[in-house]
């Protein structure tokens, strides 16, 4: 069915409209904060999904001589089939990046993950998954390490609505 406004438009006046969807898939990049989050992020990433990478786990590694100040941190990031990707080069290849913690989960690592979205304009998403028992004040400390970080930090109600989220962000 068309719409009025298509009906109105005369044979010229559409050939100026655009005839594809106005939206490309975007690089999302999606990192578990914790063990518990990791099992969310296998799950929805079962889905159907044009352009996310999933990623269950971040580590660090050093390297130079920390003692003669030269000194550094690299971030290591595990994906689902088990291969280590550069926390770096992912950021850089995506158009946003998503991390999930589950309430009450130690999530500061995701300073080192907002670094590099820094250091790339990249916008970083935040998701927290409160457990059933879990109390409002859990709720509100795991927020305090997501918040300085995120442009945008929503508490999800479970892997329907993270699910709901990522599609609405063209993931």
């Amino acid at each position: 069915m068309q719409s009025e406004s298509a009906k109105m438009t005369t044979a010229h006046e559409a050939g100026y409209r655009v005839q594809y969807a106005n939206s490309k898939p975007r690089a999302a990049k999606v990192i578990a904060l914790d063990p518990a989050s990791a099992e969310i992020v296998e799950e929805i990433s079962k889905k159907q999904w044009n352009g996310a990478a999933f990623f269950t786990s971040l580590a660090f590694t050093a390297e130079g001589s920390p003692g003669a100040g030269g000194g550094d941190l690299k971030a290591w990031l595990k994906d689902l089939a088990g291969r280590t990707m550069d926390l770096v080069a992912e950021v850089e290849h995506s158009d946003f990046v998503v991390v999930i913690t589950t309430t009450g989960a130690d999530a500061r690592a995701v300073s080192v993950i907002a670094d590099a979205c820094a250091l790339f304009n990249k916008s970083l998403v935040g998701l927290i998954v409160p457990g059933h028992d879990d109390s409002d004040a859990a709720t509100t400390e795991s927020m305090k390490y997501l918040r300085p970080y995120t442009r945008m930090l929503v508490i999800a109600s479970g892997t329907d609505y993270i699910e709901a989220m990522l599609t609405a962000l063209r993931a």
